[in-house]
């Protein structure tokens, strides 16, 4: 009997039921699941180091980025924490800028804010970047699956960003910060994977970032960005991404169909007959042509 007791404090059981919870977890039953993961991460009320709270932020990162689709939810989620986690939830060595300890629902968002921030630095655009090859490995083998993996990941961790941000869990400058770090360079070939990434924050949090105080920051990256789907040479993918962004912003970041379904995104080009991104190709052409001149956002 001894030998098959759980240790309840051990991280591999808070792991287990942790993730059943968020395996459960949906906007119908959303309230009694997240009462249960906030019941979770409360358990570091008992805890100098509030090892149980970061393994809770740790369970729901993952599940984010790995299920962007999901990610709205899981925003949702990590701001219900952030409102209701117990104020006598606090770590020793984490205090503000008085010298006072953080606790509670803001401690919870500056150890999800610093797991973002991290993952952000060293994500998959980087790994793409900092990459000896560009040649995609062969389908099938243990290298396209990590490749794979860790795009999916990558792009959802922008994502769920994004949702975090359109929550207020995240400022205004740290998007933009973020839009920064992903721009184009001046010179120099671009990136896809940095374009790709880019694009997906875009779309998330476009409409809500793009008001007019920061137009002219806006109008900025976009001409950044305009610029390498008109240079020679740009892969076909890239440039169908950058035209599918600049539509969605003149559309005022409004689907062709918004009523019936939502605004294509990068990962959805994939999925779009040729002929159709040719033609969305030429419709752009033919506006920048009747306004003459280059084409300006």
């Amino acid at each position: 009997r001894n030998r098959l007791s759980v240790d309840a404090s051990s991280p591999e059981y808070i792991e287990r039921k942790v993730t059943v919870l968020l395996n459960k977890l949906t906007m119908e039953n959303f309230d009694s699941v997240s009462d249960q993961v906030v019941s979770w991460a409360n358990k570091s009320e008992n805890e100098t180091d509030c090892a149980t709270l970061i393994l809770v932020i740790r369970f729901i990162f993952e599940k984010a980025t790995d299920e962007s689709h999901w990610a709205d939810m899981y925003a949702r989620l990590c701001k219900k924490v952030m409102d209701t986690l117990s104020p006598n939830v606090q770590a020793d060595n984490v205090r503000n800028n008085a010298g006072e300890p953080v606790v509670g629902g803001q401690l919870f968002r500056r150890f999800l804010l610093i797991r973002c921030q991290e993952e952000f630095e060293h994500g998959w655009f980087k790994m793409e970047a900092d990459g000896a090859s560009n040649v995609e490995p062969e389908l099938g083998t243990a290298e396209y699956y990590i490749r794979v993996k860790a795009k999916r990941q990558g792009l959802g961790l922008v994502r769920f960003i994004g949702e975090l941000y359109k929550l207020q869990m995240l400022t205004e400058r740290v998007i933009h910060e973020c839009i920064k770090k992903l721009l184009p360079p001046e010179t120099g070939d671009p990136r896809e994977a940095e374009i790709e990434t880019l694009c997906k924050l875009l779309t998330t949090v476009g409409e809500r970032i793009d008001v007019p105080k920061s137009k002219v920051y806006m109008d900025i990256y976009f001409g950044r960005i305009q610029r390498v789907a008109y240079s020679n040479g740009v892969a076909a993918r890239m440039r169908y991404m950058i035209l599918d962004i600049i539509e969605l912003r003149q559309r005022h970041w409004r689907g062709r169909n918004a009523d019936t379904k939502p605004p294509m995104t990068a990962q959805g080009l994939d999925r779009v007959p040729r002929a159709n991104l040719i033609s969305v190709l030429g419709r752009h052409h033919q506006r920048v042509n009747n306004q003459g001149g280059s084409p300006l956002v």
